[in-house]
């Protein structure tokens, strides 16, 4: 069984849930877990987790990401996007630079109303199923934060912009608010995630390639580590004759690990084996004088 993260380069026309199930062909296993949804007419990067690095899935989801996105201006869908059903069309009398300021005003935190057709559930129901119903119900507005927004061409009525944003953004409705700013609406044309954390579309691999190097008998170059997540995390080792404590996932004293540092309060470290290999995420608790288990990655085939 693999064990790790595959950064997938999604393409047009496949769910999420599309890659996962034609993964776990490739893989040739069923624990498979993405970590977000990808809408299916959006391209780009789609982390993909796969044995004990599917406990790294809501880890990930919190991640910000890097978006380039298409507005186009003067259209109102009921998807807001290009895909939906248009619902009014309008002239767009603002000029370029009333349109960069209507799209820089997003920056930094903002109240945004997730689309109905989403994926979040209401009453057990997804906002998706309830649109394709003919029912649309009240949501409530939620924050997100625009990290970053640059334009990168404008040729009105479309806009082409860079876009970093916090966990639980919607882009559509971000695109939509624009045009619901400047007084003639917008829809996106087009979606690419360039980034999710650290990992980036330049380092992304199609479905397609991914097969070819299974036929090759290389797929395993493909899998990045778990511990590769938390490259940034200072690493302790168990003391050889404490690594059953940490094979049960229980905590640690300073005084079992090989370094005996002491670092801040809740600031997470990886606890190796003593043979190096990644066990899991700890954080130093205080209170208790110890360093408790965050999430474990105990590798079981």
């Amino acid at each position: 069984m693999y064990h790790g993260i595959v950064i997938i380069h999604k393409e047009k026309g496949f769910t999420s849930h599309d890659v996962v199930a034609k993964l776990r062909g490739i893989c040739g296993q069923r624990k498979i877990g993405h970590t977000g949804t990808l809408d299916p007419e959006a391209t780009g990067v789609l982390p993909v987790c796969l044995g004990s690095g599917t406990r790294l899935c809501d880890m990930l989801t919190d991640k910000d990401k890097e978006y380039v996105t298409r507005l186009r201006l003067g259209v109102e869908t009921d998807t807001q996007d290009m895909t939906g059903t248009v619902l009014a069309h309008r002239e767009v009398q603002a000029g370029p630079e009333q349109a960069r300021e209507a799209a820089l005003s997003f920056l930094g935190s903002y109240q945004q109303v997730p689309p109905m057709y989403s994926a979040l559930k209401v009453n057990g129901k997804k906002l998706y199923e309830l649109a394709r119903e003919g029912k649309e119900v009240e949501r409530r507005a939620r924050e997100v934060r625009i990290e970053e927004l640059e334009i990168l061409n404008m040729e009105l009525p479309v806009m082409e912009m860079r876009v970093v944003c916090s966990k639980g953004t919607y882009i559509r409705t971000l695109c939509a608010d624009i045009g619901r700013k400047l007084g003639c609406g917008g829809a996106m044309e087009s979606l690419t995630r360039t980034r999710v954390g650290n990992f980036r579309l330049e380092e992304a691999l199609t479905l397609e390639q991914l097969q070819v190097m299974k036929d090759q008998g290389r797929l395993s170059q493909a899998v990045l580590p778990v511990e590769s997540v938390f490259a940034n995390c200072p690493v302790l080792h168990v003391r050889r004759d404490m690594a059953r404590l940490l094979d049960n996932g229980n905590a640690l004293t300073v005084e079992q690990t090989e370094e005996k540092e002491r670092y801040a309060p809740g600031r997470w470290v990886r606890v190796c084996r003593p043979d190096h290999r990644f066990a899991g995420i700890y954080a130093y608790d205080e209170g208790r004088g110890r360093y408790q288990p965050v999430k474990m990655f105990l590798e079981q085939d």
